[in-house]
This record gives structure tokens, C-alpha cells and sequence, in this order.
């Protein structure tokens, strides 16, 4: 009997869990169905300050979290995980904070990246998510490379350049086929950007997976903050 309770407690919890209650004008519309789409929001340059609003316009997101911190100890020392702690000496001793870092997407021109941190792990790990979704932008794609030509948005229109720190993160546009030139924390960041075939090189203190991750998506973000030359955008099948 006591099971069966439990049991019917922790289904009401996940029901309660789901259900959203929007806080702001925007997610009032798009629970009302009123905005039906993500781009209504990005094209107005409107904030977005729920991450639900995300959740209902863009199901399905993907989720990745960043490899910033490096385990130590004599068993396991040096193998790379998801999230950095750091240590404060106070005066009832060691205080732990952890930091994690979230990139989400749907693999097909929406990304954002967010930063949490807290004292409990889990809660660091949410806020990250939060602030991914919550920073979600849509970038521009095409076929930039002058020896494919195919005019599908399988790479980048244009060379972008981004910063983070010490690192200098420089996307080209390569030919279909090419695939991803880039290691694998940078390959899943742009697969789920929805990037295909893109050349990459890089400056400066790239082992700092944080600045390196931020980089990519300062790049993206060029895509969009770059003017094109009238015609371009069908010539290049930007997207």
C-alpha cells in the first residue's frame, strides 16, 4: 500500500513538474498559441526570459554539455568531465562550487549556449540548461565555398571569426563531403548548429574548453551580424 502511494505521489510530482504556468507577456502569447513559431520572436529581436518558451516552439532540442573540468587524484587524474569545481576555504572548511557549461540545438540553424553555476551540482547543471535555451539564436547557413557551388545550407556562407578569452576561433565554408575539420567537442557544437562541411583553425590557449566552446558560438554569431552583398544570400543558398 505504502509502495502504491509513493508511487502515485511521484506521478503527481512529474505532472506538476510539466505543467507551465508563463510568467511574461511573450509566454502568455505562446501558450495561448498565439506565436506559433520561434522565428516570430528572433526576427523582433524580442528576449527571451522562459526557457519553456523554447520547450513549445522548438520540441525536441538536443543537449550537450560542455567538457570543462578535468578530473584529479591518483585513480582517474586528468579525464576530461562535464563541469568544473572549484574550491573556497572558509572557516567551517572547504566549500565546493560547481560550474557547468550547456550548448543546446536542434541540428538544424537554432543554438545557444549558457553558464550556471551553484553549490549543488544538479542545480548548477540546471541553470546551464535554462540559460542555453534562454539564449537561443538562429544563425545563417549556406554554401560560401567557390568550389561546390551546390547552393544548399550545408556549411557557412562566409568566413566568421570569434572570440572567447585567449582563443580565436576561425570558421570557413568548405565543399559538400568535406565533413567537419575540427576535434570532437567542436564537431558536436556545430553539428548541432546544423553545420555539415566547415574548415577550422584556431588561436591561442585552446585547451581552456570553456573560451574554446564560447568561441565557436561568438563565430556563429557573426554569420548573423554580418551584412551580405545584394543577390548573395540565393547565389550562396543561405538559409
Amino acid at each position: 500500500m505504502k509502495d502504491n502511494y509513493r508511487g502515485r505521489r511521484s506521478r503527481r510530482r512529474e505532472e506538476e513538474a510539466v505543467e507551465w504556468v508563463p510568467r511574461t507577456k511573450l509566454g502568455k502569447q505562446v501558450k495561448a498559441g498565439e506565436i506559433t513559431s520561434i522565428d516570430d520572436i528572433l526576427d523582433k529581436g524580442l528576449k527571451i526570459t522562459e526557457p519553456e518558451i523554447v520547450d513549445a516552439l522548438l520540441p525536441g532540442m538536443e543537449t550537450i554539455l560542455v567538457n570543462i573540468g578535468q578530473a584529479k587524484g591518483k585513480f582517474g587524474g586528468g579525464q576530461r568531465r562535464h563541469f568544473r569545481r572549484t574550491q573556497k576555504k572558509v572557516r567551517e572548511g572547504s566549500r565546493n562550487k560547481y560550474t557547468f557549461l550547456t550548448v543546446v540545438g536542434n541540428g538544424n540553424g537554432y543554438i545557444g549556449i549558457g553558464r550556471g553555476s551553484s553549490r549543488e551540482n544538479v542545480l548548477a547543471r540546471q541553470r546551464s540548461v535554462i540559460r542555453a535555451k534562454m539564449s537561443l539564436f538562429k544563425l545563417k547557413r549556406g554554401c560560401g565555398d567557390w568550389e561546390c557551388g551546390c547552393r544548399q545550407p550545408h556549411s557557412l556562407p562566409f568566413i566568421v571569426r570569434g572570440r572567447a578569452g585567449s582563443v580565436t576561433m576561425t570558421l570557413k565554408p568548405a565543399p559538400r563531403g568535406t565533413g567537419l575539420v575540427i576535434g570532437a567537442d567542436g564537431k558536436a557544437i556545430l553539428k548541432l548548429a546544423g553545420i555539415r562541411d566547415a574548415w577550422t583553425s584556431t588561436e591561442g590557449q585552446t585547451r581552456t574548453r570553456m573560451n574554446f566552446a564560447l568561441a565557436i558560438i561568438d563565430a556563429l554569431k557573426q554569420t548573423v551580424a554580418m551584412d551580405m552583398p545584394e543577390g548573395y544570400e540565393k547565389h550562396g543558398g543561405v538559409q
